[in-house]
């Protein structure tokens, strides 16, 4: 059974306000692990992401909390995100946006010759730091544009990417984006280590709802996936409370089996 972590971009503006009561919350919900963001950042200078990276680690130790894993940018020198990674714990760092890699953008998928240019290079930083750090690729909705040759931009990533580079599937943009989670997660086979959970209309920029409540059957998309090491709880947006939110589709992920607190 998967363990449960939560990304902290669901409660980013109480993190900017009080951190240490942000994350104290969390753990008070029954979380163990969090899934930082904002790492790897090539606009700010290293030694002001490492200073960061400590200052995080200060937070999550007193609040009890470890990390499962992390988002990132991908600097020009691959090897400084594995410092910031160190020091917080991490092994595996997800890519969750092709412009955090210098050079792409969101059109990306919707050209083959760039899918392939950022497959490359998201293997080679793969390859190159695989002794020290996992690196994957997280998904939103636009990476399954249509293709000339009739594909999709998001097969053509993982056909063309090596097995070094790991996946991580939000499952609520794999439905927004008309694409079955269970055949994603069949093709995508053992690279899948972790997975985002969360429910509603599965449209962009609509509110979501608890688990159970919109048209994410997350149920049915875990049912084949049970190799999968984390499943990551996440709000994108809300109109509920946060924390309510997140302690509501944690306690149904581990209530209804599909998860664990540790």
């Amino acid at each position: 059974m998967a363990l449960l972590s939560v990304q902290l971009y669901s409660v980013r503006e109480q993190l900017a306000t009080n951190r240490q009561a942000t994350l104290e919350r969390l753990a008070e919900i029954g979380f163990r692990y969090v899934e930082p963001f904002g790492l790897g950042s090539p606009d700010e200078p290293l030694a002001d992401r490492l200073a960061a990276a400590r200052s995080l680690r200060a937070g999550l130790d007193a609040a009890g909390l470890a990390v499962s894993a992390v988002h990132a940018g991908l600097p020009g020198d691959v090897a400084e995100l594995v410092e910031e990674c160190a020091i917080l714990g991490a092994d595996t760092a997800f890519v969750p946006h092709p412009r955090l890699v210098q050079g792409f953008g969101e059109d990306t998928f919707a050209d083959p010759a760039q899918v392939d240019a950022l497959a490359g290079v998201l293997t080679e930083a793969a390859e190159s730091v695989s002794a020290d750090l996992r690196l994957g690729y997280h998904n939103h909705w636009f990476e399954w544009a249509e293709l000339p040759d009739g594909t999709t931009g998001y097969d053509r990533f993982w056909t063309r990417a090596s097995d070094e580079l790991l996946a991580e599937l939000d499952v609520y943009w794999a439905v927004a984006a008309g694409v079955d989670p269970v055949a994603v997660l069949t093709a995508l086979g053992s690279r899948t280590v972790a997975v985002h959970l969360k429910d509603g209309p599965a449209e962009r920029g609509a509110p979501q709802t608890p688990v159970g409540t919109g048209k994410v059957d997350i149920a049915g998309a875990l049912r084949g996936a049970s190799g999968i090491r984390w499943h990551v709880a996440e709000i994108d947006t809300t109109e509920l409370d946060p924390f309510d939110l997140l302690a509501t589709n944690a306690n149904t992920l581990v209530n209804e089996g599909h998860s664990r607190w540790t």
